[in-house]
């Protein structure tokens, strides 16, 4: 399959020394190593919120023990093609009192003039809870609130401003994300550590649920972000091309919501319209071919009238944990589907 083969590539050196690869575009910064960006719009400029990735001396596994990301640094830059700025350390995990370990990808959002960072972070048991931190600057620095958010749980929030101001997180993500070890509403230490292990079940979903006023709390259940196919029917486990694995994003267009994620072990970006940012949302297809690296994680904006995705390879390093961020143009059809985009291609 198409993610296998970009594996093998990423791993193989010798490969890569014959092969000429062209990207579709230059890493944002190269001064360290940077993924999961989550882009905003704040105050005309363009402020990103990527993981941290470091050179942890662990061995790769299907946990992700190896992403031990100990901080977060957010970029910025005021124009398309301009410089970025590394704002340095907004928030390290020693700061944070309820932390265990591995601050994987972050999002951000802005209300009452106050910036809020969230996070997923192992706490002391080592289970995924979502935890969030404030700041009066997009940059920071963050202060951490002294406990993950109440009912919190597994990893990559996202979080969605409607137009009527009511703001929405998205959260989940199975394997070392740990999702399939809530399927009974409660974490089992022992469950899955991959899926349901039930091929012609649904499959798990990203979770959704509204965030109260004060943004460090969730107003009402979470709910399933429901993704269907074109007759109605729940993604089954088994469909590993367009189920969800992690990575969510929501944005709108035209009236219409866009739930977007990755799938994880294919490697795809893929996303799903629905009327409603809870959901249902009927699968629409891919709109982004596997990157270079095991994991696809990215975050979508309009900025001055046209649309930008965010996203990760790992052109700087070779390696699936040292990933560098980069952005290129989104494009809606007509018809409202979106356009493939490739981020690379090799040249015998």
């Amino acid at each position: 399959m198409a993610g296998a083969a970009v594996f093998c590539f990423t791993q193989a050196s010798a490969q890569q020394k014959k092969d000429s690869i062209k990207y579709l575009s230059e890493p944002l910064i190269k001064n360290i190593y940077t993924a999961d960006p989550s882009a905003h719009v704040f105050n005309g400029k363009i402020y990103i919120y990527p993981s941290h990735d470091i050179d942890a001396g662990i061995p790769e596994n299907d946990n992700g023990d190896h992403f031990a990301m100990r901080d977060y640094h957010i970029l910025s830059l005021d124009k398309i093609g301009g410089p970025v700025t590394d704002h340095g350390v907004a928030i390290d995990i020693k700061d944070i009192p309820w932390a265990g370990r591995q601050l994987w990808a972050p999002d951000a959002a802005y209300k009452n003039g106050t910036y809020y960072l969230y996070f997923p972070l192992k706490n002391k048991e080592d289970v995924f809870q979502i935890g969030v931190a404030t700041s009066k600057h997009p940059a920071g620095p963050f202060k951490a609130q002294s406990n993950p958010i109440p009912g919190s749980f597994s990893i990559d929030p996202a979080v969605f401003v409607d137009d009527n101001g009511t703001t929405y997180m998205y959260f989940g993500g199975i394997w070392g994300g740990q999702l399939q070890r809530w399927k009974d509403g409660r974490y089992d230490a022992n469950g899955s550590k991959t899926d349901l292990l039930n091929d012609d079940a649904p499959s798990l979903n990203c979770k959704v649920v509204k965030l109260k006023n004060n943004m460090l709390e969730f107003d009402g259940p979470v709910h399933d972000a429901v993704v269907l196919d074109s007759a109605g029917h729940p993604l089954l486990t088994k469909d590993h091309d367009r189920r969800f694995f992690e990575g969510s994003w929501m944005h709108k267009y035209k009236g219409k919501y866009y739930f977007t994620y990755s799938t994880g072990d294919t490697h795809f970006l893929a996303y799903a319209i629905g009327t409603s940012p809870e959901g249902p949302f009927t699968y629409a297809g891919h709109f982004m071919l596997p990157v270079q690296g095991w994991t696809t994680h990215h975050s979508i904006i309009e900025f001055k009238g046209k649309w930008y995705i965010f996203y990760h390879d790992t052109e700087l390093s070779g390696k699936t944990s040292l990933r560098n961020v980069k952005m290129t143009r989104l494009y809606h059809n007509a018809d409202g589907t979106i356009r493939m985009i490739n981020t690379f291609t090799v040249q015998k």
